[in-house]
This record gives C-alpha cells, structure tokens and sequence, in this order.
C-alpha cells in the first residue's frame, strides 16, 4: 500500500535465445516490445506459418474455418476451454489419422505451444480490436452495471502530460500526479492542476526525444504516518551526468517533504551507486513503491542493468529485484539474503522482468505484483520472502523469436532450479500496469479483490482470490477505455484512474451508482 488513503558501464550481453552481441540500445527494443503497442513481426510471422502448415486445412487461413472439418476458432466458445493451456492440450489429443497437413498429434511440445499461442493471441486481439493508442478517450456515460456494483465514470481532470506514471490521493481531497519526464503536480478537487514543484529529482524534459527514456520520475508513495509526518516518498531514475557515449541511468528512491511549492528536506532512502548506470531505458525500471501494516517499505527495480537481459535471478545485483527497507532506509534484519555473502541485504524477491504494479493487501498480509513478461507471460505474483521469480530462465510466454521459455534439465545432474508460478499467468498478455488491493468503503462488494489496469489491453479488471490466495474468478470492469497506467483509491473510498495518451493524460474516478 503506498500512503494513508489504504491504512487501510553497459556491456554486451546474452539474450534468451542466447544471441550475444548486441548493442544495448537495440537489446532494448528487442526486450521490450511488449511495453509499447507492437510486435516482433518476424517471430509473428513464423508463428502463423507453423499454423498455416498444420491447422490452417481445417480450421481456415483467417481462423473463420470453412475447411475440411469446417470448425471456427474466432468468434465462437472452443469446446475444450480457450487458454493457452487448453489449446495445447487440445492439439496434443488430435488423432493423427485425420490426415490433416503436418499430423498436428506429432507436432513436438514447442510447435504445439506456438501454435497454441498464436490461437489465443489472434482470439485476444479481437476481443480488444477497438483499442489504438491514439483513438480518441470516450468516458463511459451513465450507469455501468457489474456483476456486484453498478457504477459511474466521471472524469476529473484531461489537463495532464501525454505521459503520467503515478497518482497519489491526498488526505484532503487533492491528488499527487508524477508525470514521466515533467516532474509531479498536484490536482484539486475540481480538477484544476498546479504548476510543477520546484526542485523534485528525475523528470527530464529531453528523455521525451528518445522515445524510452533516461531519467524519468516515477511512482509516488506517502508515508504511514504522513499526516504527522510529512514524508513524501519518489522512485525516479537517476541519470548519468557525465555519460557521453550513451544516455544512461538507475532507479533511486528519496523522501522529502512539500512545502510552498518547493520539494524540501530530501533525503536519498537507497540508491546502489553510479557503478549501475546502464543504457537499459526506463520503460523497465519497474518503479513502484508500496507500504505495509508494520512501516515497511517495498519498491521495484525492473530489468535496467547494463544493458544485460541477465542479472534478474543474480543477488549481488540490484535489477530485477523487489527490496524492502525500513521507512528511513535502513535494512530490515530479517531480510532473506542479509546474512548470505555476496547478495545485496535489500532484496526481498528476484527473477522479476517489468514489475509495473507492487501492493499490500492488508487483510491477507501478503504483498503482491503484477509484471509485464515478454511475448505473452504477463503474470500476477504473490512476493514470498526469498523466492525466485523465473526471470529471465522460466516464463509461461515466449522469447520474441517465438520459442518457449522453460527452463531445461541442468548440466551435470545439478537439481533443477525451483522457480515460484503466477497466481495468474494473463497469456496472450494485455501488458498489465498497476493495480489496487480494494479496502475502501464504497464498494463494500468489491473488499480484498484487485482491480488492475492494462496498456495494450485498455482493459480494467477485477480479480477475485479465495482465503489461501488462489484465482476464482475475473471480470472486465472498463473495455477498449485507454492506456491505464496506474490507480488508486482516495480516502473516502473512490477509484481513480490514470490513463497515458498523446491527446493529453488524464484522471477518472469511479463512483457507486447512487452517489
């Protein structure tokens, strides 16, 4: 939880192909394709040849059917379940005399997995076929009814920066916006939005020309305690001052203090040092920060070292990593690694991609994210102490060259790595971003389930968890809406949305129906 309101020098590296050599800058995009509306339109199309060869006989070129069995895969309930999974399953039981090109029933488990895959990204792409970066934002009017809560839309502010990041409800009705390469601004109650605050770290105006990004700010948190305290806590990346060759930076998180205008009083919670400067952008920096019931704080730090794809499953390095840290930045002594050599004493979880949303759900007393995988792998996590996450060895999507990425027998009988699984996989994945854990008041039905927003997807859903944390159930909230970049719940018990577009960012607010 992030505030009061829920008291609630860059090396060449390896990929997951295992192709060395290139450049940071375009290892970059190739890694993070899935951050930005786009494909990898080789591997897509190496996908659909493999369906075109074994499926496309019977099942029609555009998935519409009209072959031999005549049987459609778009637009219609698949008999044997739609996931990713279920697909699979369903080719592997094919009968090989049907004599269908290719013998689908001999396919090897990874053409049957890309297969598969392509199915159910194709069916994904028409549920969501509306949505387009630039389409215009159309608020929903009126009443919306959901399985437990009808519910209205109401837009509080259009005067934004194209690309907002974090929003944070203030006690007194007022809302803290971080805007990516701008700086953080305050909106009031009507709507009406401040200038930016003199003085906050990060938020380089001139990362905008580079499209990714070097030097952004990020998420924005209050402390528990903060209306006696003050304490405003920022995640930005740091960029490299003296760095020629190429841009560069690392995430770093502060806490200062607002007043009149000005940030005042920083002091600098965790940063690992200027040896981490990396040419990674900021789209993977993670960013988020989040609070639990005894003080602590968590916060991401994304896939941004040094240009590396490696480095999420190392403890001795700082990227892929959730830690945690006392309010002060102090390491707690019941971290997991703090007495292993060679690991770093903040980090509490490891192997994570993009972690785009961090939370802690306070009737559960479990933190949990939400991360961005490669092709597909989209993924919900409950963070346990010391756990590995998989990155970059083990992911239920693909690598971008459309081959799987599972993790293999070890040499020299060494016993397989033991990696933690997703709550939820979301495969095909509709790029999540940040989520909340609801424990407001106005939704009363809605208490424990997480709403978690999407940017490719432009899609709100709400996810229910049983007593032990497992998924039961999810439903869509907001359909084909814009890029939800984060959300939150105000003091009094509203929804906020905060949505990235060229037109402008802006705020929304969900309100009960009869309110």
């Amino acid at each position: 939880m992030r505030g009061p309101a829920r008291r609630a020098h860059s090396r060449r590296g390896r990929n997951a192909s295992g192709a060395r050599g290139l450049p940071p800058r375009l290892l970059c995009c190739a890694l993070l394709l899935s951050c930005w509306p786009g494909e990898d339109s080789r591997a897509a199309d190496r996908l659909a040849a493999s369906y075109l060869q074994h499926c496309a006989a019977c099942h029609g070129a555009d998935l519409k059917g009209g072959g031999r069995a005549g049987t459609a895969l778009l637009g219609v309930e698949l008999a044997h379940g739609a996931s990713m999974d279920d697909i699979d399953g369903s080719i592997a039981r094919l009968p090989a005399h049907r004599g269908a090109p290719g013998e689908p029933a001999l396919l090897d488990a990874q053409a049957r997995h890309g297969i598969a895959f392509y199915v159910a990204e194709r069916r994904a792409e028409r549920l969501s076929a509306k949505f387009k970066l630039g389409a215009p934002v159309v608020v929903p009017a009126g009443v919306i009814a959901s399985e437990r809560h009808a519910f209205r839309v109401e837009e509080v502010t259009a005067g934004l920066d194209p690309r907002p990041f974090s929003l944070q409800p203030l006690p007194d009705g007022r809302i803290l916006v971080s805007e990516k390469t701008r700086g953080l601004r305050v909106v009031g109650p009507g709507g009406e939005v401040s200038a930016y605050i003199e003085g906050i770290p990060g938020a380089h105006a001139d990362a905008q020309k580079s499209g990714w990004g070097h030097g952004w700010l990020l998420d924005v948190a209050l402390h528990p305690e903060y209306a006696d305290n003050g304490w405003i806590y920022l995640h930005h990346t740091k960029r490299c001052g003296d760095c020629t060759d190429a841009p560069k930076s690392f995430n770093r998180v502060v806490r200062g203090r607002i007043r009149a205008g000005r940030w005042v009083d920083e002091q600098e919670i965790w940063y690992p040092g200027d040896t981490y400067f990396s040419a990674m952008p900021d789209i993977g920096a993670g960013g988020r920060l989040a609070f639990d019931r005894d003080g602590y704080l968590f916060f991401s730090v994304g896939i941004k070292g040094r240009g590396e794809y490696d480095g999420a499953d190392d403890l001795g390095k700082p990227w892929g990593k959730v830690h945690r840290l006392h309010a002060d930045g102090r390491v707690p002594r019941d971290n997991p690694f703090v007495s292993s050599a060679g690991a770093l004493a903040s980090i509490w979880t490891y192997g994570h991609r993009n972690p785009q949303g961090l939370e802690y759900a306070p009737h559960s007393a479990t933190l949990w994210s939400t991360e961005m995988g490669p092709r597909g792998g989209d993924e919900l996590n409950r963070l346990l102490p010391g756990r590995d996450y998989g990155w970059p060895r083990h992911s239920l999507g693909l690598n971008y060259d459309g081959t799987p990425l599972r993790p293999g027998v070890p040499a020299g009988g060494a016993a397989p790595r033991q990696y933690e699984q997703p709550v939820i996989d979301f495969t095909p994945a509709p790029a999540l971003s940040s989520f909340i854990v609801y424990a407001g008041s106005r939704f009363p039905r809605w208490r424990g389930d997480l709403l978690v927003g999407s940017l490719k997807g432009a899609s709100l859903y709400r996810l229910e968890l049983d007593a032990h944390g497992r998924h039961v159930h999810t439903e869509v909230l907001l359909q084909s809406l814009a890029r939800i970049r984060d959300i939150e719940s105000g003091p009094d018990g509203a929804i906020y949305l905060l949505l990235e577009h060229p037109g402008g960012g802006r705020i929304l607010r969900l309100v009960p129906a009869g309110d």
